[in-house]
């Protein structure tokens, strides 16, 4: 506890104690859709077993038309009790604390079912809600009364009701979702009557001796949102009603403000609950980028909450708590907040994972047993597939030896910590080199292997990424043009103006770099609040600033191109993709599709659109870089083949399409599972 002794300190909520002050938060993983109850109970059992003081389910939809989509998950029935008893006996069993959240998502429901206290359709969602009456809302407010009843039944320590990010309680809160002239809209006490009335028939129900966290949307980040005085006044009505914890909710689902991709700061959001200290009596927990005990330590020493939510990092490593415990923090595989294999695959109705830590939710499935054959494995490539090949297959005991021609560890991944906004990286990348050494990885950096140096090795693992793509445009080889490993790697100066020849992940990521000049937003809070727009909710209600969004200049004047007729950007992550073009259109970016390239010469970048190569237009720039997509490096591969050696070639070398850590790190770690 030296190390982190308010972290680690218990929490006494009168009538139990948790043993520490970190909850992991709620996450919808998609495993209780699933029905594999098993595969349930390990995922949180896995995390109980962890440290973790407490937990909180995905949402439980208190009834069909309150699930976020149909099917939704939910304790309808006593079979439903009988499965969640399996979770929580195992969670238990491991030593842990579990709360069920309790989630109506209102208008955001995908569904046509969806209700809501007035028919005003979210932005979100194709489905236009239909208006509680009076009977209606009694239906819900009964409904969450029996999802608390069967929680404690199944076995739960509590619940956690959802009233924060735009759902269907915090829906009442706000004028601009709420129309209501009865005694649940107009004036704040009205509207603010559910989610109170809520609380205080549940706290009747269970008993004195459950735990009620209630979410509380601290700051909507949307018009017409609640004030800070509105969001004391329901703070100290829900404790009144019973609540037994308050956790922080930041911003609703359509606000136009990231809150937890990797370009927030980290505990962006912490300086919002600390004005909520002090003004009630029970705990209160923050919540939003926090991603390390020393973070987590910090907001507690300093007196912005009682508690720590993290959710995230708990998918990246379920044995946070205990290494932070065991003085082992540079362990701690971290959340890079990238949302690609979490978020990302809850909104297309995938399972949730982890680019990190690809046995998150798979964990009954992706087992790592230690061999009982060690074997000498070669892994050529130092990027993400190579690195999670070579760590896995060493921590299950085989002898590994790996080679790269850079003499430092990363591969893209040192592309990618050059980018504003994505500094994450830089950890990720610590953390590789620690557990390189942690499993006695050799390592041979600084060579390059041809196919004889690789005689001897049991096994070779192909993991020597991608090239890129040469698009053939006339007069590329010009000195102002110059590839995206020019500008990322090495570091060449670049122009005034700009034109990127490719509008993927890479393009987007090379104008990123280009439009930003000097300290990057993500490392100064203010800042990153002023190119946002975000307020403070004591001068503004919902916390938007009154000026919006006032990013500073770019330093370069940027054009991105490409030749699909699509939207540019429109294959970013399904959650950060919006933030990357909001961020880029802030500064000035104009975005071209449906171009071919004509030729390159002193002016610029000359395009033409459309089969008939009409409409001739000249981009004017000082520099080009070339972001036209990557190939496969298969020389080594085909090398061994040659040989009559089979390798097992993962990561980019086996597709090449864009840059796609989560797919490579999945790769390394499942084929090092099997050998």
């Amino acid at each position: 506890m030296a190390g982190y002794p308010h972290l680690l300190a218990p929490l006494d909520l009168g009538f139990t104690t948790l043993k520490n002050r970190v909850l992991m938060g709620s996450m919808h993983t998609g495993l209780e859709e699933t029905k594999d109850w098993n595969r349930v109970a390990e995922f949180y059992a896995t995390r109980a077993r962890g440290g973790v003081g407490l937990m909180v389910t995905g949402g439980m939809a208190p009834n069909r038309e309150g699930g976020v989509f149909p099917g939704a998950a939910g304790l309808f029935s006593q079979d439903d009790i009988a499965n969640h008893r399996i979770v929580t006996t195992r969670v238990h069993d491991a030593g842990g604390r579990i709360a069920m959240q309790i989630l109506h998502a209102g208008r955001y429901a995908y569904s046509p079912e969806c209700v809501a206290p007035s028919p005003v359709k979210s932005p979100i969602s194709p489905f236009p809600p239909s208006e509680l009456d009076e009977e209606g809302i009694e239906k819900q407010i009964a409904d969450f009364v029996t999802a608390t009843i069967r929680a404690r039944e199944a076995g739960y320590d509590g619940v956690e009701i959802m009233g924060s990010e735009g759902y269907f309680l915090n829906q009442f809160l706000v004028t601009h979702t709420n129309k209501r002239t009865d005694r649940w809209g107009g004036v704040y006490e009205n509207r603010m009557r559910l989610p109170v009335e809520v609380v205080r028939r549940c706290r009747e129900a269970v008993g004195e001796d459950f735990i009620i966290i209630y979410r509380l949307s601290m700051i909507d980040l949307v018009p017409e949102g609640s004030t800070h005085a509105e969001v004391v006044q329901l703070a100290r009505a829900v404790e009144a009603a019973g609540a037994t914890i308050l956790n922080t909710g930041i911003g609703w689902h359509e606000a136009r403000v990231p809150t937890i991709a990797t370009s927030v700061p980290r505990r962006a959001f912490a300086w919002v609950t600390r004005k909520l200290m002090g003004k009630v009596s029970i705990p209160v927990i923050t919540s939003n980028r926090i991603n390390t005990p020393e973070v987590a330590e910090a907001v507690l020493a300093e007196g912005c909450a009682d508690m720590v939510s993290m959710a995230r990092p708990f998918l990246s490593d379920p044995d946070f708590v205990r290494k932070a415990a065991e003085g082992r923090s540079n362990t701690i595989a971290p959340c890079i907040a990238c949302n690609q294999a979490c978020l990302d695959h809850t909104f297309s109705g995938k399972i949730s994972t982890c680019l990190v830590n690809p046995r998150a939710c798979y964990e009954t499935e992706l087992t790592l047993t230690p061999t009982a054959t060690p074997r000498r494995i070669a892994v050529i490539g130092a990027g993400p597939a190579g690195l999670s090949a070579a760590i896995t297959a060493a921590q299950r005991g085989h002898h590994v030896t790996l080679f790269d021609r850079d003499a430092a560890i990363g591969g893209q991944l040192n592309l990618a910590r050059q980018i504003p906004g994505k500094e994450e990286f830089h950890g990720l990348v610590a953390w590789y080199d620690t557990m390189l050494a942690d499993s006695e990885v050799r390592r041979e950096l600084g060579r390059t292997v041809t196919a004889e140096d690789l005689d001897g090795f049991d096994e070779v693992v192909i993991a020597t990424g991608v090239q890129p793509r040469d698009p053939g445009i006339p007069g590329q080889d010009a000195p102002h043009v110059l590839g995206y490993l020019d500008v990322l790697k090495a570091h060449a100066p670049v122009g005034p103006r700009v034109a990127i020849v490719g509008a993927g992940g890479i393009g987007f990521d090379v104008a990123e770099y280009l439009v930003h000049d000097g300290e990057s937003p993500t490392d100064h809070l203010p800042e990153w609040m002023r190119e946002w727009g975000v307020g403070d909710p004591e001068a503004t209600p919902g916390g938007l600033s009154p000026e919006g969004p006032q990013p500073s200049p770019p330093a370069r004047q940027v054009t991105i191109l490409q030749r699909k007729s699509e939207r540019p950007g429109k294959r970013l992550g399904k959650t950060t993709g919006w933030i990357h073009r909001a961020s880029l259109r802030m500064k000035g970016v104009e975005m071209i599709s449906g171009a071919n390239y004509e030729l390159i010469d002193e002016r610029g970048l000359h395009v033409s659109f459309g089969e008939a190569r009409e409409n001739p237009r000249v981009i004017e720039a000082d520099t080009i870089v070339l972001c036209a997509g990557q190939l496969s490096e298969r020389g080594l591969a085909d090398a061994l083949e040659a040989r009559g050696i089979t390798a097992h070639v993962i990561g980019g070398a086996d597709v090449a399409a864009e840059l796609d850590a989560k797919r490579a790190i999945d790769q390394g770690t499942r084929l090092a599972a099997t050998l």
